[in-house]
């Protein structure tokens, strides 16, 4: 195996490219104009990281000196009339210094397109990079795909974003457009399999999953495996892609400047036109991946699978999901989340004796009312509520059933996650942690109340219940405190 360098290692398919070569038993170099971004990714002690710009020629053969494949997944999603000719001479810089260091191949990927008329300005741009680079010395791979489905892709965040929080919409005329999305599991099988294909292979392939959906369909579809009611989208002709932009703005956390080239791409049919890459990269056996299995695999609906996705562990493995440093805030679906801390003038032991006694007959320490009230809800809608009490009154483990939650996790003398097994729309946690303090014989209580909605519903629940969190989830570390120096008092 050689040496690669990858280009947009702090983006969403460079990201989750890089580890996949490195576990391909590649020897991966990642430039980055702040390569600081790159420290904390999971992957970050196993690659060479080193500070470079595409269009800064000297920095760039520094960077390629001994690379014999070169990974180009940079491409600017600015607005104005310059950044086209910014990617053009950053093209131009990088195909210029491969060559100068001796690279065998250039890997690029592209955008999926074959309309005849006039091209939006980023696709049209992104077209012209693969140009360049298919005429460059250097023999190059161009891989052209449409809308990318894995958790943290632009395109797939504004699908979930869009079908989550409206039953009914009125859409614009690009959602009828034929299009080919991909997994980004087959995403990186593809473009992996190109620093091992030997051979000068020098020309563009079109590549897709199984499907071919408009975005109309892919909205219903998502919508189904999510467990989510049928999607209701009514067309209309008069919402123009800049207008439509702005209306994704409004309604999800997509930013309008990167929506806006995102719809003004899916204007265009976007559809493979040939397979040839199968001729050098075969299908796995039991095919490519299909819509509704990449929006599972997006979703962690799928048990033990190793996904190649957005999400990663947060404060414990299987922990709900938090973005990787590298990816926007707005990527990933929505993540509620209300935060208390505290400092206790008692022992992490002692606060973690509390913590661990909670529910059952210990209760949640805050306002007995609302939880019995809330458990009674439960109860009526079908649920457990909090009759099932707990096993033991002093201990936990995994799977014990505590009122109406389960014990997703526990490290003991430090973290209790709970999950919710009331009737909600959406998932739901709850964390409690106790550290050393600031000081000796001090602790420092973290609780962690998560929830991550499903549908409309989801977010309407999640902002109901808010002006009520204060009385019931910001009671508990004071409640906490006191229990637990009222303990150390008694033990004493």
């Amino acid at each position: 195996m050689g040496k690669v360098l990858v280009t947009g290692a702090t983006g969403y398919v460079g990201g989750r490219l890089v580890p996949e070569l490195l576990d391909a038993g590649h020897e991966v170099t990642c430039v980055a104009r702040r390569p600081e971004r790159l420290r904390d990714l999971p992957w970050a002690g196993r690659i060479t990281a080193l500070a470079g710009d595409v269009n800064d020629a000297e920095s760039m053969r520094r960077a390629l000196d001994g690379a014999e494949i070169a990974y180009y997944l940079v491409h600017s999603m600015a607005a104005g009339a310059s950044f086209a000719e910014r990617d053009r001479r950053a093209a131009e810089t990088f195909a210029r210094a491969a060559h100068e260091a001796g690279v065998r191949r250039i890997v690029y990927l592209g955008g999926l397109t074959h309309a005849s008329g006039e091209l939006s300005a980023h696709m049209r741009s992104r077209a012209e990079v693969g140009e360049i680079f298919l005429a460059a010395p250097v023999p190059a791979v161009v891989l052209r795909a449409a809308v990318i489905i894995g958790s943290g892709s632009a395109s797939f965040e504004m699908l979930r974003y869009l079908t989550e929080r409206l039953p009914v919409m009125t859409t614009p005329r690009w959602v009828s457009t034929p299009t080919q999305p991909i997994a980004i599991r087959d995403m990186l099988r593809y473009l992996v399999a190109w620093a091992e294909v030997p051979g000068e292979v020098d020309r563009a392939f079109d590549v897709g999953g199984p499907d071919v959906l408009s975005y109309g369909d892919m909205m219903r579809r998502y919508a189904d495996v999510a467990g989510l009611p049928h999607r209701m989208i009514i067309p209309v002709p008069f919402l123009s892609p800049g207008l439509s932009s702005h209306w994704v703005g409004l309604v999800t956390p997509v930013p309008a400047s990167i929506a806006r080239p995102l719809v003004e791409s899916l204007r265009h049919e976007a559809v493979c036109r040939e397979h040839d890459i199968a001729g050098y990269v075969p299908d796995p056996a039991c095919g490519l991946i299909g819509f509704d299995e990449a929006v599972r695999l997006a979703l962690r609906r799928v048990k033990d699978a190793d996904v190649a996705t957005r999400w990663s562990s947060a404060s414990t493995p299987g922990a709900p999901s938090d973005p990787l440093p590298s990816d926007p805030d707005w990527a990933g679906g929505s993540l509620y989340a209300d935060e208390r801390e505290a400092e206790i003038a008692a022992s992490p032991a002692e606060v973690w004796q509390v913590i661990e006694g909670i529910g059952g007959a210990n209760g949640w320490y805050s306002l007995p009312v609302a939880w019995r009230l809330r458990g009674l809800a439960d109860r009526l809608l079908g649920g457990v509520g909090l009759r099932r009490g707990r096993r033991d009154p002093r201990r936990l483990r995994v799977g014990d059933a505590l009122d109406f939650w389960r014990v997703e996790e526990i490290e003991p003398g430090r973290l209790l996650r709970l999950r919710a097994e009331m009737r909600l729309p959406g998932l739901a946690w709850l964390e409690l942690s106790a550290e050393p303090g600031s000081r000796p014989g001090h602790a420092h209580y973290r609780q962690r109340a998560l929830f991550h909605p499903r549908g409309l519903l989801g977010h309407l629940y999640w902002w109901g219940i808010s002006p009520f969190h204060h009385l019931i989830f910001g009671r508990m570390p004071r409640n906490i405190a006191r229990a637990a120096r009222s303990g150390a008092a008694d033990l004493a």
